[in-house]
């Protein structure tokens, strides 16, 4: 079980965009995910009419490291750290680790 998942509400910890919230759109690899309207950077991108892409300066997102994001907690309205724990029944489920909230209910 990873400690993030696509639709997550996370917080930027560290980089250009620290503080800022965004949803995760995508888990780019184990360590990378790429955040909605985070991490934005200008490509220079040439035309291809064969493929109908008008050329010109685009802005697009960029993966950041899974370090630099944390969880949003809607009880305390901040990032927060992510365990797993087992419950009886044998489901695994993530936890906040400052309050113990679970995560997925």
């Amino acid at each position: 079980m990873r400690k993030m998942k696509k639709g997550d509400d996370v917080i930027v910890i560290a980089g250009k965009d620290k503080g800022e919230r965004g949803t995760v759109l995508r888990i780019v690899d184990a360590e990378h995910v790429l955040v909605e309207g985070r991490n934005k950077v200008k490509k220079h991108q040439r035309p291809n009419p064969m493929k109908g892409v008008t050329g010109g300066i685009i802005e697009k997102e960029m993966p950041l490291h899974v370090s630099n994001v944390a969880l949003f907690n809607p009880a305390t309205k901040k990032g927060d750290r992510v365990g797993i724990k087992v419950l009886e029944n044998g489901r695994r489920v993530r936890f906040f680790k400052s309050n113990g909230e679970v995560v997925d209910a």
